[in-house]
C-alpha cells in the first residue's frame, strides 16, 4: 500500500547556514576549531574580500557556515533562514517592522539572499536556492 506524500510548496523556515565576523579571522579560526574541532578553511577563488569555510562535522562533509573578516563594529554572527523567494519574505519583514539592511543578492550558481533586522535590531538574513542565480 503506498501513501501519497503531501506537496509542499515552500521549504521548511531553518536556518541552513551561519557567517561569523572577525575582527582577526585567524585567530577566529584557531579559536573555534580548538574549540568544537571545527574544519575551517580559506575558500579559494577571487572573491571580493576573504572568505572561511566552516565545517562543522555533520552528517556530510559539506560546510555548514563561513567567516569573514568584520564589515562593521556591529557585525557579529548572522543566521541564513531558507525561504522560497527572498522578495516576499523581505516584503513579510517589512510588513511586520523589521528592516532591510541589504537587498537581494546572488550568490552565484547557488542562490539569493537579504540581509535583515528584526524589531529588536538582531540581524538575520534570508535565503533562496536557486542554481541559475548569476
Amino acid at each position: 500500500m503506498k501513501t501519497k506524500r503531501k506537496k509542499t510548496s515552500a521549504p521548511p523556515a531553518s536556518i541552513v547556514w551561519f557567517e561569523i565576523a572577525a575582527d582577526n579571522p585567524e585567530r577566529a579560526k584557531k579559536f573555534y576549531s580548538k574549540l568544537f574541532g571545527w574544519k575551517i578553511k580559506k575558500m579559494p577563488g577571487s572573491m571580493s574580500m576573504p572568505y572561511w569555510l566552516i565545517d562543522t562535522g555533520g552528517a556530510d562533509a559539506s560546510p555548514d557556515g563561513g567567516m569573514m573578516p568584520r564589515q562593521s563594529p556591529q557585525q557579529s554572527v548572522t543566521n541564513y533562514v531558507i525561504v522560497a523567494s527572498v522578495e516576499k519574505a523581505a516584503a513579510k519583514v517589512e510588513q511586520l517592522g523589521g528592516k532591510i539592511i541589504r537587498p537581494k543578492a546572488p550568490v552565484p550558481q547557488m542562490g539569493y539572499f537579504v540581509v535583515c533586522q528584526d524589531t529588536e535590531n538582531n540581524v538575520f538574513a534570508l535565503w533562496e536556492r536557486d542554481v541559475k542565480a548569476k
